[in-house]
């Protein structure tokens, strides 16, 4: 009787085991997520994308907005940067039916703000040394933002504060030669 109770035992733990993975996994797969057709996650970034290339951003693919979202938002950093985080790309107000960004272009009805590099567009990789990461950082909001064409990214993630439903970021690699 002992054997059975433990045996009982062993399999409803792995039962649990099992299904909570398994609801984790879903959990996963139906969040929201970002990527690119030309990186993987962790993975390099193609020059043509940076300084040394054309400059243009890398497409990305959006999956997964949540229903209740009003609008997304994505910034792109690099945390690797000399002098403190880096900031290349700080856009607003993407319509949350966007699947993707393409290559080269802004989506339309989006909101550009001040780069670090004192622009309103994508300012590519281009590490002064070494292998920097950049993260692309893409917000599922709950509302739009007013917010003025001067804004950097402070200013982003202070009006989104209170805002954000999810979140989610690829990170790109990239080495200069």
């Amino acid at each position: 009787m002992k054997k059975r109770f433990i045996y009982f035992s062993l399999m409803l733990s792995l039962l649990l085991l099992i299904s909570n993975v398994m609801g984790k996994e879903v959990t996963k797969m139906t969040g929201l997520k970002i990527s690119s057709p030309v990186f993987e996650n962790n993975g390099y970034i193609p020059q043509k994308y940076t300084c040394d290339g054309m400059d243009i951003n890398p497409p990305l693919l959006i999956e997964n907005v949540s229903e209740k979202a009003k609008s997304l938002a994505l910034i792109i950093d690099d945390p690797d940067a000399p002098v403190g985080i880096w900031v290349h790309w700080v856009l607003w107000n993407i319509d949350p039916k966007t699947k993707d960004i393409k290559e080269d272009s802004v989506p339309k009805g989006a909101s550009q703000g001040l780069n670090d590099f004192r622009k309103h567009d994508y300012g590519g990789p281009c590490p002064p040394s070494g292998t920097h990461r950049y993260f692309f950082k893409l917000y599922a909001l709950d509302t739009t933002l007013n917010l003025s064409s001067n804004a950097k990214k402070a200013d982003l993630e202070k009006a989104m504060k209170g805002h954000i439903i999810e979140q989610t970021q690829i990170i790109g690699l990239y080495k200069r030669r």
